[in-house]
């Protein structure tokens, strides 16, 4: 009877009990021992079931077992011939192996899919404008799309949003910027978002830019859109002008830490109505992280003497990178400065411009007087790019 049981859990068949006048010859204890025997088998022939889903993905793409392990709970395919059909089609639209990995990494049935069912979908996205390459990053950032319909979700909901912004090209640029809304419903967020803002006397083109700019701020939901919209109005923005729907989008990303951007200014001596007047000017102050906010102040008031009034007046500096703009231009004019070179300059001068003309402005002028300059300059960059800037300012001479 016993070998009867154990053959039928290591071939994975269900064993639902052994009959009461068998139990009657075994003790309590005898009968514990059968049940974690009868444990171990099964879970022995579970994963002996699971066995091939799971070497498979480690042989072909190079899973930890564990990962595979964990992968294969979702597969029961037991040959390589539809994953590798698979895997065919996707390496023949373009995608990499790594691409591939992220892919089953995020929806491990993809492994199982019909190539018959793959192919419209895809086939469908690059007769709408995307390329190649740019689909199969899009999908393997959003491999959940390849599950929903082409007729009923996938092709209706492109169409819809095509015609919101009025082309193939910029509807393919939101799917890039946002995948997810391939799957939501347009009708319950981004229309009603979309109207509100053309009530309050926003041009339609504008609208349409800023959605494929922002796309996650449309998929607010439309009381609180509404609300914001509000908010920024009575704020003094113009709803005619970009800044306006610049600092919609900002409110609306900002919303759950905006008091606490606040305060980190605060920190650094700005008063309330300073703040405002920054943000009316440039809603990008409130764009950044409080992290950003707060080393970026450092260094303008620690390391350059800055006070804040004159970041309140020249906000947009804010959006300029720390490690590749505003940390190594701002140590070497204080070289430049140290060593006896007359340099005016604000903030917007000396942070905003292009590399080209920031090296114009401020190193290829001086260089019959300093010769080093360039070298200097590009020393400054590597001190700022490896984070030292956050522990010690560093003067060269020259």
């Amino acid at each position: 009877m016993s070998g009867f049981l154990l053959r039928n859990v290591i071939h994975c068949r269900k064993i639902v009990g052994a009959s009461p006048s068998y139990l009657l010859f075994y003790n309590e204890p005898s009968i514990s021992k059968l049940s974690n025997a009868l444990r171990f088998f099964e879970t022995s022939s579970q994963s002996h079931c699971q066995s091939f889903p799971a070497s498979y993905l480690m042989n072909k793409f190079g899973f930890s077992q564990e990962s595979a392990l964990k992968l294969s709970k979702y597969l029961i395919f037991k040959t390589p011939e539809k994953p590798d059909s698979v895997i065919s089609f996707l390496e023949e639209k373009g995608f990499s192996k790594t691409q591939i990995k992220t892919l089953i990494t995020k929806c491990p049935r993809i492994c199982e899919s019909n190539v018959t069912n793959l192919s419209p979908k895809v086939e469908f996205f690059l007769s709408r404008g995307f390329s190649s390459p740019d689909l199969a990053k899009f999908l393997t950032t959003f491999p959940h799309c390849l599950k929903a319909s082409l007729d009923k979700k996938i092709a209706p909901t492109f169409n819809f949003l095509s015609n919101l912004v009025q082309s193939d090209d910029k509807a393919v640029k939101v799917l890039q910027r946002c995948p997810s809304i391939i799957r939501k419903d347009l009708n319950s967020s981004v229309i009603p978002n979309f109207n509100i803002l053309l009530e309050n006397g926003v041009p339609k083109s504008k609208i349409i830019n800023i959605i494929c700019l922002y796309p996650t701020a449309f998929l607010s939901n439309p009381d609180s859109f509404k609300e914001i919209v509000k908010q920024v109005k009575e704020r003094g923005f113009n709803p005619s002008e970009r800044k306006f729907l610049y600092a919609v989008v900002v409110v609306r990303h900002s919303k759950s830490n905006w008091e606490s951007k606040f305060d980190v200014y605060k920190e650094w001596g700005f008063s309330e109505k300073q703040i405002w007047e920054a943000f009316l000017k440039y809603p990008s102050v409130m764009a950044a992280s409080k992290d950003k906010i707060a080393k970026t102040m450092e260094f303008l008031v620690n390391k350059m003497g800055m006070q804040p009034s004159a970041f309140a007046n020249q906000g947009s500096v804010i959006r300029r990178s720390l490690e590749k703009h505003i940390v190594p231009r701002g140590l070497f004019v204080q070289d430049l400065i140290s060593n006896g070179l007359a340099i005016k300059f604000t903030l917007s001068s000396l942070f905003n411009p292009s590399e080209e003309n920031f090296l114009n402005r401020f190193v290829y002028r001086f260089e019959d007087k300093a010769p080093e300059l360039l070298k200097l300059y590009k020393q400054k960059v590597d001190v700022a790019a490896r984070g030292n800037y956050k522990t010690q300012w560093i003067h060269w001479r020259f």
